[in-house]
Order: structure tokens, then sequence, then C-alpha cells
């Protein structure tokens, strides 16, 4: 009777944390300080959220419906990762303190309209699971009332 309850809250927690992954990179979109490898300061690195189904493989969920009208355990966060693939930006800026010889600075490899892009996602996906979670309440509360 919880199984559904259960699963969109294990969504509403993925789609929260994406919001904050998603604020943390527009909070450091001009961080060129964010970690000091071998004594030399790294910009920050756009980092974005790996969400995998609770549970085995699909042909595990397969078999699980076949044999249960009750499938699926919901949805996890197995990591956090950064994005090494999207170079960093490369300002002319030869006053800034992080300049190197020829006067450029490395900027993160944040894009501001793809985080915003993410943002709008991750929060239409936390509405809609709100909604079914509403949805699921409102039945079980109709439920009862049939019992009265």
């Amino acid at each position: 009777m919880f199984n559904g309850m259960s699963i969109t809250a294990s969504a509403l927690t993925a789609q929260r944390l994406r919001m904050d992954v998603v604020s943390s990179n527009m909070a450091n979109a001009e961080s060129t300080r964010a970690k000091l490898v071998d004594g030399e300061w790294q910009p920050y690195q756009r980092k974005s959220v790996v969400l995998q189904p609770k549970g085995n493989s699909f042909s595990s969920f397969l078999q699980m419906a076949q044999n249960s009208p009750e499938a699926g355990n919901g949805v996890k966060v197995t990591k956090i990762v950064e994005d090494t693939e999207t170079p960093n930006k490369l300002i002319y800026d030869p006053e800034h303190p992080d300049a190197n010889a020829e006067g450029y600075v490395s900027m993160p490899n944040v894009d501001p309209l793809r985080e915003m892009v993410d943002l709008m996602s991750a929060t239409r996906s936390y509405e809609a699971n709100v909604t079914v979670f509403n949805a699921s309440k409102a039945m079980m509360t109709k439920a009862l009332e049939i019992g009265k």
C-alpha cells in the first residue's frame, strides 16, 4: 500500500539533491580557486548527479512486474561526478590575481544556461512527484472512507 509513496519519496529526495548541485554550480560559476593541486589553484569543476534505480537491473524489474503488481523500489543517487570533459573557459584579464603568464584566467566550466535548464528539469520532476504523492495520499484517504 505504501510502496508507491516510498518510490515517490525517493524521487523527491533525488530531485532535491539535483537542485542543490545545480545551485552549487551556479554559486561557483566564477570561482577560480576551488581546489589546490600541486601548489596551484584549480577552478571549480561543474558537478552533476548520477541517478540509478534502486534494485538490480531492468530484467529483474520486468520479472517482478510480471509476478507482482507492485514493481520497483524507487531511485537512488549513486554519485556526484565532476564534469572533466567540458574545458574551462579562458578569459583575458591580466589584472586578475590568477592570470597566467599570458594574462589568461582559467574560469570554471559552468554554463549558466545549461544550469538553468537542469534546474528547470529537476524542479518540474520534483513538482510531478509531489502531484503523484498527493494523488496517492488522496486515494488512500478515500479508500479509508469507504471502510467507514
